[in-house]
């Protein structure tokens, strides 16, 4: 009888976290979308595998010298002024408008030299098309002029644990104590 209670407890810790995998994502989730990444790493990872921990989300891109750099600042600035048990159940997202030029080296060596930590920045960069399904259910809007740059939108957005919008800001290059709040009340949620 033991042994067989001891098995049971095994199959219950084995499959009990692939049913939770298993469970279906609402609706409203981003992760619905087949959007494949590619990180600053060169791993390779379904956007939905980021499912299970809250994240801070933007789009930017590299070669971008004047509001990118402050979105960046920005997730930064907003993940510093979590509380330290905030802080330590998110990650941060940023991904590429211009996947043709941010290419996996490119993106490490941004990473590089801003200073991201690998442990919390993801740094990627999708299909084309993929990018724009993904800018389009994040509500952000972008256009690549014909000088190689691009216009457009500047927010950060927080998805929950299931990939649902759950707080935006468009407030870059400085902090804004509600969107930080919102993060905060978002994660003590259970």
């Amino acid at each position: 009888m033991k042994h067989f209670l001891r098995a049971l407890v095994l199959l219950a810790v084995l499959f009990g976290g692939s049913a939770a995998a298993a469970t279906p994502l609402p609706g409203d989730s981003v992760y619905n979308l087949p959007v494949q990444l590619t990180t600053q790493d060169g791993r390779q990872q379904m956007l939905a595998a980021r499912r299970g921990r809250p994240q801070l989300v933007t789009m930017f891109y590299t070669s971008c010298q004047m509001v990118c750099p402050m979105i960046i600042d920005s997730l930064r600035l907003t993940r510093n002024a979590l509380n330290p048990a905030a802080r330590a159940k998110i990650d941060l997202l940023a991904v590429s408008f211009d996947p043709a030029k941010d290419d996996v080296a490119t993106l490490k060596s941004y990473a590089e030299k801003r200073k991201l930590d690998g442990r919390i920045w993801t740094l990627a960069r999708a299909e084309p098309a993929q990018v724009r399904q993904l800018s389009g259910v994040l509500g952000l809007q972008y256009r690549q002029l014909p000088d190689g740059e691009f216009n457009h939108s500047s927010e950060l957005i927080l998805l929950d644990a299931e990939g649902r919008i759950a707080a935006r800001t468009t407030l870059i290059g400085r902090l804004d104590p509600a969107f930080v709040k919102a993060i905060e009340e978002t994660l003590a949620k259970p």
